[in-house]
Order: structure tokens, then sequence, then C-alpha cells
């Protein structure tokens, strides 16, 4: 930001302009402005996947009052990055426009030196987690060690795979992880074969622990519920460039003040600074009554509400086209370049938008935070936020597609260079088909992600027979109305009643009930019998 912010004060560095619409730029400028921006770029990737990690350290999960605000913790962390945006696009705007780029640049410069000031500050406050090393060698050390070992043959007694004897993992900040059965050719990387000692010590690109072999698998088993995130961020990623086009061609005039369509995202910021404090302060307690869940929805939950009304704010922006393009037709508006309707009418699918993103965006955060092997939180946070650029990539090739294939034949594209004699809302009707379809398989992924504890009735503890304690595994999934509003009510209403005198077969039965229910994570409730 210094950079850009130099490059905007002295002279040298700005581009000659003989008009306001004629500059030229040397190649000085041109290399300083790009390496100040791929600056930025870097140090975003370093601040983005990091401090929503370490914030969250700093709360102790052996204690249940912190552990019960972690959660709360990412809402409030989004809701702060989304106070800055809207003083960005709002404030530092308007300086840029009325005062001068580079007082607009210096201002961000200034609080950003300031941020990095309040960071340090605080040092001898904060809980540090002791680094283990890069999680990126440790996943390539796995793939090299046990596609060296691919002709062994993996034992049948798993507890002579490798592993250190002490009491904690290899690993500096990471306690050790129990085998799985999933993904068993990666377990060839922890089997100890005599070529793997040389000289007393280990190669560890021969022979792995177990738990880093579990680190990889964990890694691999969020990739399903990532992926489905790709298609949000596509969804999410029209507000930049397709609500900017449909606004362009909508009243953008108020009192002869003209409003730049693209500035309308700004409702998307005002919708999620809006509703973190609603969901925070209002939803989660009222939820947390019936689920009986610390943060009301699981993560699981959360995410999927935010995918269905994903596919409502694109059902919005079709119908809003519909009704534009009506009013284009019936009063033959073709050539002209603003029709007589507000572009305020836009605000419904800006506001839906960003709903959503406070359940997936934060949702997310959440999860592949608390999913993640412990040396590797900042690893799957930057993971997940690889959604939002092949989601603006997905987009691209989308439009791409649409274009190639609505044009066949000699037709009019669906989105031509004069929207009024396109069909845009047919690719708003796309994005609800494939959001609809990645919900779906959301639903899926959700219901069949490897649920660690067995759904049905579970003993817990050893009572007499007259006052023994089970345990019920109600899916997650259940308690959503939306999902199975029939299984909600039976469940719930079975929890009120009393089981004595329930044979083994009746508790199976109710077991077979929960199966039917489905869904990944489970909360459990103990009855008393």
């Amino acid at each position: 930001m210094t950079l850009l912010t130099i490059s905007a004060f002295v002279s040298g560095l700005k581009p000659t302009c003989v008009s306001k619409e004629n500059c030229h730029a040397s190649g000085t400028d041109v290399a300083l402005t790009f390496l100040s921006l791929y600056l930025v770029a870097l140090g975003t990737g370093g601040i983005k996947p990091c401090v929503s990690s370490y914030g969250a350290d700093q709360f102790d999960d052996a204690d249940e009052v912190e552990k019960k605000h972690k959660s709360s913790f990412f809402n409030w962390f989004y809701f702060s990055i989304n106070i800055g945006a809207l003083i960005a696009s709002s404030v530092l705007v308007w300086v840029q426009d009325n005062v001068g780029w580079g007082w607009g640049l210096g201002i961000p410069a200034v609080a950003m030196a300031l941020a990095v000031a309040s960071l340090f500050s605080g040092t001898r406050l904060y809980r540090n987690q002791r680094p283990g090393g890069s999680p990126l060698t440790r996943i390539f050390q796995v793939i090299v060690a046990s596609w060296r070992k691919r002709r062994v043959r993996v034992p049948e007694d798993k507890s002579v795979l490798f592993e250190t004897a002490d009491a904690k993992s290899n690993i500096v900040g990471s306690r050790k992880l129990d085998h799985t059965k999933d993904f068993s050719f990666l377990d060839k990387a922890a089997i100890e074969l005599q070529s793997d000692h040389v000289k007393e010590s280990i190669n560890p690109w021969q022979l792995c622990t177990m738990t880093q072999v579990e680190e990889l698998k964990s890694v691999i088993k969020l990739l399903p519920i990532w992926a489905t995130g790709i298609m949000f961020s596509c969804v999410y990623s029209q507000m930049s460039n397709l609500f900017v086009l449909q606004g362009s061609y909508m009243d953008i005039t108020i009192n002869k003040f003209e409003i730049p369509p693209a500035s309308l995202s700004i409702f998307d910021t005002i919708s999620v600074i809006f509703w973190v404090p609603i969901y925070d302060r209002i939803l989660v307690p009222v939820t947390r009554k019936y689920t009986s869940h610390k943060s009301g929805l699981t993560q699981l939950q959360r995410m999927g509400t935010g995918l269905v009304i994903s596919i409502f704010s694109m059902v919005a922006a079709g119908i809003l086209e519909v009704v534009r393009l009506g009013i284009v037709r019936i009063h033959s508006y073709y050539d002209l370049e603003h029709i007589p309707m507000s572009i305020f009418w836009q605000v419904p699918q800006y506001f839906l938008i960003g709903l959503a993103e406070v359940f997936t965006f934060v949702g997310q955060l959440d999860f592949f935070y608390d999913q993640a092997p412990d040396s590797m939180r900042s690893l799957c946070s930057a993971l997940s936020l690889t959604t939002v650029a092949l989601g603006n990539y997905l987009s691209s090739l989308l439009v791409t597609i649409v274009m190639a294939v609505s044009t066949r034949g000699g037709k009019p594209s669906w989105i031509p260079d004069n929207l009024n004699r396109g069909q845009l809302q047919n690719f708003f009707w796309l994005l609800s088909i494939l959001s609809v379809l990645n919900l779906g398989d959301y639903l899926v992924v959700a219901r069949c992600r490897l649920t660690l504890q067995s759904l049905g009735v579970l003993p817990i503890s050893q009572g007499d027979h007259s006052h023994s304690t089970m345990a019920i595994y109600i899916p997650a999934w259940s308690s959503l109305p939306l999902i199975h509003p029939l299984i909600h009510h039976l469940l719930f209403s079975l929890m009120k009643t009393r089981l004595s005198g329930s044979t083994s077969e009746e508790l199976k039965a109710i077991g077979q009930l929960v199966r039917v229910a489905g869904g990944m994570q489970t909360r459990r409730l103990k009855l008393d019998l």
C-alpha cells in the first residue's frame, strides 16, 4: 500500500495525461503498480488463512465457556471484515473520487500500519501454538512413502504401523490421531521396513508416522465438502459481474445523482453487518433450545442453509430480469440505455447473497478450522478460501460455454452486447438449477461424511435395572425442520416420553428410525429410563 501511495503522490511516477480520458503510463509506472498489487496479494495470502485460525487458537477447548465462545468468534470476525469493507467501499471511494488517489491509498496504508502495531502490542497476551513445520511437506512425504511401498501389503494388525512411542506426536503442537480404515493405500507409508533405518535415523520420505498418514486422510475427507463451496462462490461472484451488468440497464439516477451499478454491492456488506448480530444473539440461542447444540446449528446445517438461500438469490435476480425485459418489450425500450426501472430493485438479491454469506462462508471458516488436524488448521483455512477463486473461474467458464451454445444456428446470445435484446434470466435460471444440484450433492456428502459414532441406541453407563441411562444419537439434519419435518416431530415426541418397559427389539426399532433420518453429525441426548 505504501508503494501504491507513493506512485499516486509522486508526479514522476504518475501517468502522463493529455486529457482525463487520454493517459499514458510508462513502463516504470506500470511495473511499480503491478509490483505493489502483487505485494498486496502476497500479504493477503499470508493474513487471510492465518488470522482466523490464530484468533480461534486463543480459545481453550478444554474450557466449556471458551469453547462455546469460539464459534461466536467466527461470526464477529466476519462482521469486522465487512465493517472494513463498508468503509472501503463508501468513505475511501468518496475520498478517491473527490480528494485524490494519493489520499485514497494513503489512508488504508496508515490504517494497515496501525493494525500491525495493534497486533504486536498484544504479543504478551496471546496463546501461541508451537509451529510443527510445513504441513505440505508432511503431505508429500506420505504420498511419496506410500508410492515407494506400493507393492508392500498392508498388515491386518494396524497396531504394528509405525508411530512414536511417546504419548505425544512427533509433530510439534499436534496430538496423535487414531487409525482409520479409509484410504488404506496411504497406510503403506507407515509400514516399517528394515531399509527405512539408515544409520539409526529414519528417512521421513520413506517412513511416516501413523499420525502423518491420518493428517492427509483428514484433509482428503474435507474435499467433498470443500468442492460444494465452489458453486456457492460462483453464485457469489455474480455480484461483481452480471448483477452489475443488469443494473447498468436500469435507472441509476436519484435526483440527478448517478449511482454506479457496482456500488450496489454495498448492500451485500450491509446485509452481512445486519444479519451477523441477529444470527449470533437471536438465532443461535433460539435454535440451541431445540437442537441442544452449543452453536444452535451444526456447521453442516449452517453451510447447507446458506446454499439454500443462495438459490433464492439467483431466483430473485432471474425474476427481476423477467420483469425488466417485460417492460422493455411493452414499451419498445430495446435501444434505451437505462429503462425507467429503479436499480434499487436489485437490493433483495444483494441482501439474500449477504444472508447466504453469514451461513455458508462463516460456517466454512468454523468447519475447516474445527475438522482440520491440529497442525493443519491454517492450511485448511486456506483451502476453504480457494473456493472463492475457483468459483470465479467457474463463472467465467459458464459464461463462455453459454455464449458459445446459445449462439448456435445464428441465434442471439443470452448475454449480448445489448442486454435489452438478451435472455440474461436464462443464465440466472441455469445458476439456480446448478445450485440445486450442488445442494443435493452437499446433502449426500453431509449425510455420508464419516460418522465417527454409530447411529442408534447406545448404552452409556451400567446402573441398576430400575434406573438406567441410555443415549440416542439424533442425526443433526433431522433437527432442521426444512429437511425432515416428520422425523423431527416423531423423534422429539419420543424424547419427551419415558421408554420404561421398552424391549430390546423396540429399542432397535428406534435406532432404525434414527438411521432413516440420516445425517452426518449427531448430537447425543441422555434419557432416564
